[in-house]
């Protein structure tokens, strides 16, 4: 069962770090290999939600999500979009800078860093965007609830995660992008990191509107099928699966890709943090794009989404550390080992606890946790 569903996983990641190391030597394979873990942990998530909208879906939509929309997520969103991105950032075509970062690698790597406080502001404003809206949100489950108890409250006033997110875009114009890091020293690009700060708010806002769109359309579409369900069986007349199959499960694809490119910017986005080699960046996304599609099939298959509950909270947990570490290096330059290292802390930490968690729930016998037990755990998790 593992090694069916996650074999292709596995010749892939054998190959791309193969080739990584080959190409470009062990520094590559180091980098590739962290970008690997780090696309996994932030988005296990999203195979989390993927696998509870896949699993309403007939064999023939399955098959096309896991086929068409692996070609999207890895061509599309882990290798032209970060082209794109250094294209429109550094002004210049995304041909010229495939070119560029096979031709002349220094005057690339030039461009990059004097495109970086752009795409800096731009990526953590669309990170900090997905943890403040997490972050904020009152749930059932709470791993650091002495945390998340009253964020949740803070949480009610309504735009809330926008106000922050513009308050710390303002402080980071006001600091760090005064003397931002650029390949001739430091120069003052305020008015750039606003800039590109609100085009991530933006951009944040549309792909979360569009979610929205197709969730609201599916509910619609599934709501419909049921009502003429339930005529057909007053009627005594069969009643069709297909149409069911149809519509419904295409408004789900719709939906699941939104959904997918959603995710996929956290990634391709907090891999600028990591490095700036377009090719080093598409294959460690694209691996870990790979394991995250057999993940989905795997907790489809398996049926169970809720062993490791705190693993959601991990992941956010690192996508807001990697919004504050795209800020700060604007500025100032961080080891990429460091910015790799730090999600894959809090993803174990989170791993750990939910781990912890289960023990104790058998240990009681009971269906979960009651609110001092969770907040005890919590405690323990943080203290450690």
């Amino acid at each position: 069962m593992l090694l069916r569903t996650f074999g292709w996983s596995f010749v892939v990641t054998v190959l791309g770090l193969a080739f990584a190391a080959w190409q470009w030597g062990w520094e590559a394979f180091g980098i590739v290999l962290i970008l690997s873990i780090l696309e996994i942990s932030v988005s296990f998530d999203n195979a989390v939600v993927n696998a509870g909208v896949l699993k309403k879906m007939n064999a023939f939509w399955q098959r096309i999500f896991l086929t068409v929309g692996i070609v999207i997520a890895v061509f599309g969103m882990r290798l032209v979009f970060p082209v794109v991105i250094v294209a429109i950032s550094a002004k210049v075509g995304p041909i010229e800078a495939v070119q560029l970062a096979l031709d002349d690698p220094d005057r690339y790597q030039d461009l990059v860093t004097d495109a970086h406080p752009a795409i800096a502001a731009f990526g953590g404003m669309f990170l900090l965007m997905i943890f403040l809206d997490f972050i904020l949100e009152d749930r059932e489950i709470k791993w650091l609830a002495w945390l998340e108890r009253p964020l949740a409250k803070l949480g009610k006033i309504d735009m809330l995660s926008v106000c922050v997110a513009l308050i710390a875009l303002l402080a980071t114009a006001m600091t760090f992008a005064t003397h931002a890091h650029v390949s001739t020293g430091h120069a003052d690009k305020a008015g750039t990191v606003l800039l590109a700060g609100v085009a991530g708010l933006i951009t944040y806002l549309v792909v979360g509107g569009l979610s929205a769109h197709f969730e609201h359309r599916l509910e619609e579409e599934e709501e419909h099928e049921h009502e003429e369900a339930e005529k057909a069986r007053a009627q005594g007349k069969p009643v069709s699966a297909v149409a069911l199959a149809g519509k419904a499960a295409f408004f789900l694809f719709l939906y699941l890709e939104v959904l997918d490119a959603s995710f996929s910017f956290d990634g391709v986005i907090g891999a600028f943090a990591i490095t700036n080699h377009i090719f080093w960046m598409a294959l460690g996304l694209g691996i870990g794009a790979m394991y995250v599609r057999s993940l989905t099939v795997y907790l489809v298959r398996q049926g169970t989404l809720d062993d490791y509950v705190y693993l959601e909270h991990g992941a956010h947990y690192a996508i807001g550390a990697l919004a504050a570490i795209l800020l700060i290096t604007i500025q100032h330059e961080i080891s990429e080992i460091i910015t790799g290292l730090i999600g894959v802390v809090l993803i174990a930490a989170s791993f750990l606890a939910s781990v912890r968690r289960n023990r104790a729930l058998e240990a009681s016998g009971e269906g979960e946790l009651t609110s001092e037990e969770e907040a005890e755990d919590a405690e323990v998790t943080s203290k450690a």
